[in-house]
């Protein structure tokens, strides 16, 4: 038992190992379909499948408390907010031929190139990072619950309001886009007696 675990490596690893690789490349072919998809609907829907692969991955990392906040704000309040105001908007459900703007190779670019950023800056930030395992657990709710209202309140409060902006507008263009309609149709309904009255 000692000399499986001392001898274990990269070249053989254990089947959480191998289910994080798994679910993490299923939650990035997501994540391409979210950018990719010519339907918003679909986009959305595919927003589901990258943000519950991130969940899973969090539960293989032993950081139950992370996963089911990634659940509840991310899939069940992002997602469904963004649903809400696709909805609010009369956006199109069908096929959006508008939605590419045949710039995808300048999105590549600018994607790999923040990505390549984001990794050093992850890697160079937490290269002398050491986790205490005497400790509480990383993903706990007692050391999550910490490290937020200690060092993350001002971003956590700034998301609530973009969220909140984010709904308000949606209202905001949904009202808009149905007054313009109700005056357009009350003009066409005032407009047929008149019609009518000129024939007689």
């Amino acid at each position: 038992m000692t000399l499986a675990a001392a001898s274990h490596g990269f070249l053989s690893p254990t089947g959480v190992e191998i289910a994080f690789v798994l679910v993490g490349i299923a939650a990035l072919g997501a994540a391409l379909m979210t950018v990719t998809s010519r339907q918003l609907v679909h986009a959305a829907l595919w927003l589901v499948v990258a943000l519950g692969g991130i969940a899973v991955e969090y539960l293989l990392l032993t950081a139950e408390f992370l996963a089911w906040v990634q659940v509840l704000i991310y899939v069940g309040s992002v997602v469904v907010l963004l649903l809400f105001g696709l909805m609010l908007t009369k956006a199109p459900i069908g096929p959006s031929p508008d939605a590419d703007s045949g710039n995808r190779w300048a999105a590549l670019t600018v994607a790999g190139a923040s990505a390549a950023a984001l990794v050093w800056v992850v890697v160079d930030a937490f290269r002398t990072t050491w986790i205490d395992l005497d400790g509480a657990a990383q993903g706990s709710a007692e050391a999550s619950g910490h490290s937020l209202f200690r060092y993350w309140v001002l971003p956590f409060e700034a998301l609530s309001v973009l969220l909140l902006a984010a709904l308000v507008g949606a209202i905001v263009l949904s009202r808009r886009g149905g007054a313009a309609e109700g005056a357009a149709e009350g003009a066409a309904d005032g407009a047929v007696p008149a019609a009518g009255e000129g024939r007689r």
